[in-house]
């Protein structure tokens, strides 16, 4: 179901669904199905997510794309210049086979594509309606697109980035002792509304021991003097495109231990973003935050990978992890996110998006990285 068209320039939109196709057919695919998610927001500049109903874009690796709608959501679709793109707009109504008139435009492929999100309840009944077709994921032909960023991609994450600066330098109204984390999450939020956001896709705020658990969402903790609070929040702006950045907060002093600590952390994330170039690997970047953090001694306390990829999705490809030898390419775009975990006690974490530029790295927030000590 289209929610929003997000105004894309038709030029754009048809370079990609060019790509897309040639990349297709390149991979001996005959078709890609895409369903609303983030995969048809990139190739249609709409968004929205897939129900009952089955919404499509039948994209042949060869010959003319087509959009299979129910007729009650296609006004949904009217700000997309689908005319323009040369895109067939096939409705359907409650009662017809939806999954057969797929196949009716594809006729007899060997080989389709399926977004990833597809739901089952449309995966399946497609699976039905073309058996003679081998039914394969489209991630491998989408994310050779998605993971460079055009330009347009990169101011989205670049305002998305300043956008959720904004919301960190306003922490010290937010977080004070006595408080719930739950309290201060629901400021936050409605700061990152204020601060430009469509929505608040995720708020953590990890104080004391929750600072260890890495994906803590907010409890009715009580936060309280000295407290080590890890803030992690991020969303999506008008564009699409998502927002991710964590700092670490201290209410009143922490002590020295949790300083000399911090400062671990914090110098193995500056040399992992310092590592970023075009033709770094993946791993490699996630190997420049490690190696400090474990010759501290603290290796088994940083318990996950070092970044993610972003853009529409706030997790996609490229991941930065041991074992991925991709090469880094000017325009891709991820976190840096590097963390210490003490658990039982406190956490820290600093993340950044950093985009690969032709010479280096390009980082769109730009909040201290420093230990923030907020007063008590």
């Amino acid at each position: 179901m289209a929610t929003v068209s997000l105004k894309q320039d038709p030029a754009v939109l048809a370079a990609r669904l060019t790509r897309a196709a040639e990349t297709a057919a390149a991979s001996d695919l005959d078709a890609l199905l895409i369903t609303p998610g983030s995969d048809l927001q990139y190739l249609l500049g709409v968004g929205g997510e897939s129900h009952e109903r089955l919404s499509c874009l039948v994209l042949p690796a060869t010959g003319k794309p087509a959009l299979v709608v129910p007729k009650l959501e296609a006004p949904g679709y009217a700000d997309v210049p689908l005319a323009e793109l040369g895109i067939e707009v096939v409705t359907w109504v409650d009662g017809q086979d939806s999954h057969g008139m797929v196949a009716d435009l594809l006729g007899s492929p060997a080989r389709i594509a399926v977004a990833d999100a597809m739901p089952a309840l449309h995966t399946l009944p497609l699976r039905g309606a073309l058996p003679g077709a081998e039914q394969v994921l489209a991630s491998p032909v989408l994310r050779e697109l998605r993971m460079r960023k055009d330009a347009a991609e990169i101011a989205g994450l670049r305002e998305a980035g300043a956008a959720i600066d904004r919301v960190h330098a306003r922490m010290a109204e937010f977080l004070k002792p006595g408080r719930t984390e739950a309290e201060v999450g629901a400021d936050i939020t409605g700061a990152i509304l204020a601060e430009g956001h469509t929505e608040a896709a995720f708020v953590i705020v990890g104080s004391g021991p929750n600072g260890a658990s890495p994906h803590h969402s907010v409890s009715d903790r009580v936060i309280q003097r000295g407290d080590v609070v890890v803030v992690d929040i991020g969303g999506p702006i008008s564009s699409g495109y998502n927002s991710d950045c964590t700092r670490t907060y201290a209410v009143g002093d922490p002590g020295d231990e949790v300083r000399e600590t911090y400062a671990v952390l914090q110098a193995a994330q500056r040399a992992a973003v310092r590592a970023v170039r075009p033709g770094a690997t993946a791993e490699s970047i996630d190997a420049a935050a490690r190696e400090p953090i474990a010759a501290a001694g603290f290796g088994e306390n940083f318990v996950h990978r070092t970044g993610h990829g972003i853009g529409l999705d706030v997790h996609e490809e490229p991941y930065i992890v041991g074992g991925n030898e991709l090469p880094l390419e000017e325009g891709m775009a991820f976190s840096v996110e590097p963390g210490i975990y003490q658990q039982g006690t406190w956490g820290a974490r600093i993340e950044d998006i950093v985009i690969v530029t032709a010479d280096g790295v390009e980082s769109v927030n730009n909040q201290p990285h420093e230990l923030v000590v907020l007063p008590a």
